[in-house]
């Protein structure tokens, strides 16, 4: 064993949304890479699916460890992010139906996400990843059938779909919280906006 990987496997990384597509990779990939990870789910009843999953793949042993945490709810998230170096905040409400309301995911989205937020900064968690979208950058606009777009800019939240809108509202909440924090808090956020997968 390295001493890199010695070092990460003193590193304990919280994935959030663990039996989600994404998740579920990212949790692969930091047990492949000797990481010892925390993942959230909805509902333990999930579990033996996600551990099953995963042995297929790696070696699991004693550095898996399954919570429960909802971004409606401020229940779990203190104990979910207590010990982690590292959150990949990846859960966001993603139906396969047509949301009645944008604010059906608008609002987990933004409050879930500043819930992650909150646990990791009072927690001291050095670094949060959040999985955003490329729905947050390039939708909503006028000219967006000539327009190059990049991180700089932002979805036109009030011309977008209630998803669309929702990636937005919570990415652009994460980046306000994170410069709000005060100098002793030097929580460091990067973002992600994957395309359509």
């Amino acid at each position: 064993m390295t001493e890199e990987t010695k070092d990460k496997g003193n590193k304990t990384v919280l994935v959030t949304g663990a039996s989600g597509f994404i998740a579920l990779r990212c949790v692969l990939q930091l047990l492949e890479q000797g990481y010892c990870v925390r993942g959230t789910i909805r509902n333990l009843s999930r579990e033996p699916e996600i551990r099953r999953a995963l042995a297929k793949h790696v070696e699991i042993g004693d550095r898996l460890e399954i919570t429960e945490a909802d971004l409606t709810s401020d229940n779990g998230w203190a104990d979910a992010v207590r010990g982690c170096t590292y959150v990949l905040h990846v859960a966001s409400p993603f139906p396969n139906y047509t949301p009645k309301t944008d604010e059906e995911l608008v609002v987990p989205a933004r409050e879930g996400t500043l819930r992650v937020l909150r646990a990791a900064a009072d927690a001291g968690v050095s670094r949060v990843v959040l999985t955003s979208s490329m729905a947050a950058i390039a939708y909503g606009h006028s000219d967006a059938d000539t327009q190059v777009f990049d991180e700089s800019q932002w979805s036109v939240a009030e011309n977008c779909p209630p998803y669309h809108k929702s990636k937005t509202i919570a990415e652009r909440a994460a980046w306000e919280f994170v410069e709000a924090l005060p100098e002793d808090v030097p929580m460091e956020l990067s973002v992600i906006a994957p395309g359509a997968i």
